[in-house]
């Protein structure tokens, strides 16, 4: 399996976090780690939040969100 800082620093270098990544660093982080993985996870979680690693997931909630909207704001414009 996977440690947390390969996969952050996969994340790191592409600047993309996948579902499946993140899927798995929840995983990883319910069990024991050490400290550079922490380390490791701690600097991911800063570069997402600065926009420098963007996340699969908040892209498909962004997107999804955008699709109900705008199908709301057609019937809206129907009717």
């Amino acid at each position: 399996m996977n440690l947390i800082r390969e996969i952050a620093q996969q994340a790191l270098t592409t600047g993309y976090l996948t579902v499946e990544a993140e899927n798995q660093l929840r995983q990883l982080l319910s069990k024991k780690y050490d400290w550079e993985d922490f380390k490791a996870f701690i600097r991911l979680q800063q570069e997402a939040m600065e926009g420098r690693v963007k996340q699969e997931s908040r892209e498909l909630l962004y997107s999804r969100s955008l699709s109900g909207s705008s199908s709301n704001q057609e019937v809206a414009i129907a009717s």
